[in-house]
């Protein structure tokens, strides 16, 4: 009733910089959102102070039908970032919230290796949070760069191995065109901060790589083995100053050395409500 008066302004705001239409795929308003799409004077990637679009609010919120309604209107725009550098991609990679990202994974002008303020893409978000099925939605796009680096030089499987996502770095691993050994800005590989902290599974799964190099120093002369030695691993200790042909466990399937090229198009750069790691 109101928006068929000329007067009334659809893209009127609250003191927050909110405008109805915002407000209604924040809060899931189905109908009340596609009522307000409908009148050709909508501008529907207005942000309100926060530099959220009501795209990026559907997503965050997990709103799946708001999503795909939106992505249906020529005028809205996919790849949006907020104030903070952060796209709908990210924001729904880290939410958890699959049924979005494929959604928005299924229009190909998304662009997946766009990152935040820190240069951290999706594929870094779901590795860092360890979110398995979310880093297999992502591989699937063969645009997506899994070895793509943030401001600190880590790599999706650099933050999987630290965080000692056993799955995450396996389904990592399996990708032939991911390269285990690149370094962050402290000259550490992802094999040498999973013995750091602990991660025994992790380690033998790096190993089962045979291009893995487990001797690979950083810049003051340590090893993945003295760091687990100097941690008092011991298990991972083992397992790093054993021959791997002699270690029953990494005799079975050992996957071939890769052949493909390795990536290196770091495409860099949460909502504010997501904290820096």
């Amino acid at each position: 009733m109101l928006l068929d008066q000329n007067y009334v302004n659809p893209n009127a705001m609250n003191q927050n910089g909110q405008t109805p239409h915002f407000i209604a795929a924040s809060k899931g308003h189905e109908r009340v959102v596609k009522v307000l799409l409908e009148r050709v004077d909508l501008n529907p990637n207005t942000a309100d102070k926060d530099g959220d679009a009501p795209l990026h609010m559907a997503t965050c919120k997990g709103h799946e039908r708001i999503v795909k309604m939106l992505l249906d209107w020529n005028d809205v725009n996919p790849n949006i970032v907020s104030q903070h550098g952060k796209t709908a991609l990210f924001m729904a990679v880290w939410e958890r919230h699959e049924g979005v990202v494929k959604t928005l994974l299924e229009r190909v002008d998304v662009n997946p290796n766009t990152g935040d303020g820190c240069g951290n893409a999706p594929l870094y978000a779901a590795a860092h949070e360890g979110h398995e099925g979310v880093v297999k939605m992502l591989l699937d796009r063969n645009d997506v760069n899994p070895n793509i680096v943030n401001r600190g030089g880590k790599t999706p499987l650099f933050m999987a191995a630290r965080k000692g996502h056993e799955g995450v770095v396996k389904t990592l691993l399996e990708r032939v065109n991911v390269n285990p050994n690149t370094v962050d800005e402290h000259g550490q590989t992802p094999l040498f901060v999973a013995a750091q902290d602990g991660h025994e599974r992790v380690v033998k799964t790096f190993l089962e790589r045979v291009d893995v190099k487990s001797d690979m120093t950083d810049p003051n002369g340590q090893t993945a083995l003295s760091q687990a030695q100097k941690r008092g691993h011991d298990a991972i200790t083992k397992l790093l100053s054993e021959p791997r042909d002699s270690i029953p466990s990494l005799k079975r399937d050992r996957p071939t050395a890769p052949s493909s090229p390795e990536l290196s198009d770091p495409n860099q750069r949460l909502s504010k409500r997501i904290r820096r790691y």
